[in-house]
């Protein structure tokens, strides 16, 4: 057997491995910061409802994580401390975010989730590491299949040129 076999987590990460994980965590941690300031921008209790959520996952993808890179003699990276609350209507118009402004900027991240996530599974050998990013993708498109929903349903989707009726030959 080779050096790479038996127990996963007996088996030492790659510096792929190592990046993938750290740099997961802080864009996470970043993510975090802006949807909590979202939270505070946001009037529409179906999207607060979905910034929560979104936050819950990550900070609990963090702390699994950060567990892995400290069972490796790895500095997680740090954390941003957590916004306080604000009501939306004390931030002016003009420096509001506004609802389908959220969202939208969230549909972004969960395309750019999935691509990052997608890369880290691929370049893993510890197959529980794969697991864990395997799991953390299912999650991230069931996020994005609720954001898809909300924002079809109070007409937030910006449509590109749909195509209905193919030319006749």
């Amino acid at each position: 057997m080779g050096i790479l076999s038996g127990n996963p987590e007996e088996q030492p990460l790659h510096y792929g491995e190592v990046i993938g994980i750290w740099a997961y965590v802080g864009a996470n941690n970043g993510l975090i910061s802006g949807y909590e300031a979202f939270m505070n921008h946001a009037g529409d209790r179906d999207l607060i409802n979905l910034l929560e959520e979104a936050v819950k996952t990550m900070r609990s993808e963090n702390k699994e994580l950060e567990k892995v890179l400290k069972e490796n003699g790895i500095t997680p990276p740090p954390s941003l401390p957590e916004r306080p609350k604000a009501d939306a209507e004390d931030i002016p118009p003009g420096a509001r975010f506004m609802d389908p402004e959220i969202s939208a900027a969230i549909s972004i991240n969960v395309g750019q989730g999935m691509v990052s996530i997608s890369q880290v599974m691929g370049q893993c050998l510890r197959e529980d590491i794969a697991m864990m990013f395997g799991k953390y993708l299912a999650d991230k498109a069931m996020f994005g299949g609720k954001l898809l929903r909300m924002n079809k349903e109070k007409g937030w989707i910006i449509p590109p040129p749909l195509h209905k009726d193919a030319p006749s030959s």
